[in-house]
């Protein structure tokens, strides 16, 4: 008699102590259903579903509850409430063991605990469940035999879906993305600051992790910042005309070599530090819009076709002067102009270049002589430039509204690209995007999306250009050089 009071006891209490939990873990996640479904799309493991997961489990919690609560259905709800425990365990579980990060532990009933200490809560409330099921089956003089095969494949249902989940959103997220962002907790720490003074300052190029810095509005002076981070040196290039049309004189450095350059004149004048008197190696040969040295005496630049007014790629060299033009790396969908244009980076570690464009979502990794390495897409969905152009009186076309905006600036390190997006993905706080820039980071050698971060305005001030090295991330923000530890 002792021994069944004692079982009836334990089952009473495991019944009445999940529907509590299940209605409790359901009613907090309705209160504030828009924060669950943002921590589901911070999943590690089930980013890609976080739309139906957030809704699926809390009707199934509401359901087991009722299920328990009624003495008919009772022991059906002991099976599913054994089957999404388990379910909850093999999700810990697979966090814990084979994610790219450990996110932030969930709110709720369990705010206090660690992931550890949920797998652990969560296994003995499998054990507990488990055992009612016994107490209940043994009750109602159920073969031994019929309800262990039911254990069992309960307990296998609901670790294969978990995991087929986990497989499938490792797959749609990193591969065919849905707009889903993943987050990770602090891929950049540890800011220092340094306080330039002025905001005309932009990245000119760096060696390791001493940082070169041109000026737009005084462009003769170049600015470098050791990798002590304490000062900015200030010292001024010489050139051998200052007479001429200058519009957007641009620095680029690639230690030791420097140029200075304008496409509008157009000009490149070349010099090797330690000295600072540059002189003219290319000009009124050819135009262009963007630059980047690539070594000594080679360029890569972004120029205007003539014949087809379009957008198109160059490989230059100054000594001999030489020009390859690349047709065929900048796909046109418009008119050539708007629609390719985008932003050029150049990695220094790695020799690789990458195109952005800025309204689709697009870019291109090429090795220095341009040949196309690998075509990526960013995260979002917009696969054609949205503009529209207008043709004026004179024949000169331009767009008759502000275009939507895909991309921003880029950084490219070691084959990782990282790229400042314009557009919010899924379940993202919209405060977040008044608060702060976002960065999505690509693989551009497994071919696949990473992961994304925060970079938060400082009031007004918002970054407006990165630059990447293998252990630092470096921002200009207001009159503000940043520097960042690279966690991941």
């Amino acid at each position: 008699m002792k021994t069944n009071r004692a079982k009836t006891i334990f089952l009473q209490s495991t019944v009445y102590f999940l529907i509590f939990l299940f209605i409790y873990a359901a009613f907090s996640k309705l209160m504030d259903f828009e924060a669950f479904q943002v921590q589901l799309a911070q999943s590690p493991l089930l980013s890609a579903y976080a739309g139906i997961i957030s809704y699926a489990v809390i009707i199934l919690e509401l359901i087991i509850a009722g299920l328990l609560y009624l003495s008919k259905t009772r022991l059906i709800g002991l099976y599913a409430s054994f089957g999404l425990m388990i379910s909850f365990t093999v999700y810990i579980y697979l966090i814990l063991n084979f994610s790219d990060f450990v996110p932030c532990s969930c709110g709720g009933i369990l705010e206090k605990m660690g992931w550890t200490e949920h797998l652990i809560f969560n296994i003995v409330w499998v054990i507990f469940a488990l055992v009612s099921i016994l107490i209940m089956e043994s009750q109602k003089e159920t073969e031994k035999k019929k309800y262990i095969l039911l254990t069992a494949f309960t307990a296998l249902l609901s670790t294969g879906i978990v995991i087929i989940l986990f497989r499938s959103s490792e797959h749609i997220i990193k591969e065919e993305n849905n707009f889903t962002r993943r987050f990770l907790p602090h891929p950049i720490y540890y800011p220092e600051t340094l306080d330039l003074k002025v905001n005309s300052f932009y990245f000119a190029g760096n060696n390791g992790d001493t940082l070169f810095l041109g000026n737009s509005k005084a462009p003769l002076l170049f600015g470098e910042v050791l990798p002590v981070f304490k000062s900015l040196s200030i010292d001024t290039l010489k050139i051998p005309d200052y007479t001429l049309p200058y519009k957007y004189l641009q620095l680029n450095i690639r230690y030791p070599f420097v140029s200075l350059s304008d496409g509008t004149v157009p000009i490149i004048m070349e010099g090797k530090f330690p000295d600072k008197k540059l002189e003219i190696a290319m000009h009124g040969q050819t135009f262009f819009s963007q630059i980047k040295m690539v070594k000594e005496n080679t360029f890569v630049i972004k120029t205007t076709l003539e014949q087809g007014k379009t957008n198109t790629l160059g490989l230059l060299s100054t000594k001999p002067f030489g020009l390859t033009i690349k047709n065929n790396v900048l796909e046109k969908q418009i008119d050539g102009i708007f629609d390719t244009d985008g932003s050029l980076v150049y990695d220094s570690e790695s020799g690789q270049l990458a195109y952005t464009y800025f309204y689709r979502n697009k870019f291109i990794v090429m090795n220095p002589s341009l040949d196309v390495l690998y075509t990526g897409k960013t995260i979002d969905t917009i696969s054609k430039a949205q503009i529209h152009l207008t043709k004026l009186k004179d024949g000169k076309i331009k767009m008759d509204k502000p275009p939507l905006q895909v991309n921003g600036s880029q950084a490219l390190c070691n084959g990782i690209l990282f790229n400042v997006s314009h557009l919010r993905g899924l379940h993202e706080p919209k405060k977040m995007w008044q608060q702060a820039k976002i960065a999505d980071a690509y693989n551009i050698v497994q071919k696949k999306y990473l992961y994304s971060f925060y970079v938060n305005h400082n009031g007004k001030d918002q970054m407006r250009e990165m630059l990447v090295t293998p252990k630092y991330f470096y921002i200009l923000k207001g009159t503000s050089l940043i520097k960042y530890k690279r966690m991941r």
